[in-house]
Formats: structure tokens, C-alpha cells, sequence
């Protein structure tokens, strides 16, 4: 099964996993870890060892990190140099964390590279944006 890190500052991972299972249903195989005042990166990287041993990691462990070299990015990046079967994806939101979980539950095993690869088109597809003036263009179109 593959194995889900969100590292981030403050408590946003955990946040994020809890508006997740609100969406997806009960998660598992996954891990918050936070980063808050007082801990640094050895700490980070003792937390995410830590979680592999208690995680399964048959099918590897995808890194979410919300912050592209930050301290939680940073440590994963520690950790990740141990493993081709580890990969991270920063810049974690709600649909990229979602795509994880829908993939997680699918039997078959797709290489790490490919997990990252799909985090990342996931966060990107999450991504969108509104302004009242694109309806006056779209009423205009139709005309």
C-alpha cells in the first residue's frame, strides 16, 4: 500500500487530512506531522523515519509538503535520499491530498515517480479562478 507523509508548518497537515476524510471518508496509511516553534529539521526527519516504520510502505512513500524548500520539504528531502521508493510532491492541497488517497485504494502498484507525477497534476488541476467580468465574456460568446 502506499504510504502518505503531509508535512507542514503548523498544524495545516493535520487540518488538511481531517477536511480530506471529510470529503473522501476515514483514512489510512497516512501521517501529519507538523512542524511548530521549537522543533527544526532533525526533528522533522526523526518523525517522518518514525512513521514509515509504523506505516506500510509496500507500494512507497509519497512526501506532500506544503512549502517548496521549507523545513518539513527540506527534511523530506533527507529522508527521500534513502529510498527510490520514496517521492515529494510540495505544494499540498485538498485535491492533491485526495487524488492521493483515491490512488492509495487502488490494487494495482504505480511507480513512486508516477505517484509524484500525478500529486503534482492533481494539485495543478485544483487550481482555477473567478472574476464576475468572465460571465459578461461568456454571455457576449454566446450572442
Amino acid at each position: 500500500m502506499l504510504a502518505i507523509i503531509i508535512g507542514t508548518h503548523g498544524y495545516f497537515a493535520e487540518e488538511l487530512l481531517k477536511t480530506a476524510e471529510m470529503i473522501f471518508g476515514p483514512a489510512s496509511n497516512i501521517k501529519a506531522i507538523h512542524l511548530i516553534p521549537g522543533k527544526g529539521v532533525e526533528d522533522l526527519v526523526k518523525e517522518y523515519k518514525q512513521a514509515i516504520v509504523e506505516m506500510d510502505t509496500t507500494d512507497g512513500v509519497i512526501f506532500l509538503n506544503d512549502l517548496f524548500g521549507g523545513s518539513p520539504y527540506n527534511a523530506a528531502c533527507r529522508v527521500a535520499m534513502e529510498s527510490d521508493d520514496y517521492g515529494i510532491a510540495a505544494g499540498v492541497n485538498l485535491p492533491m491530498l485526495i487524488d492521493m488517497l483515491s490512488l492509495q485504494s487502488l490494487a494495482e502498484k504505480t511507480s513512486i515517480l508516477e505517484v509524484t507525477n500525478r500529486a503534482i497534476a492533481a494539485g495543478h488541476s485544483g487550481l482555477n479562478f473567478f472574476h464576475r467580468t468572465l460571465l459578461a465574456e461568456q454571455v457576449e460568446d454566446e450572442l
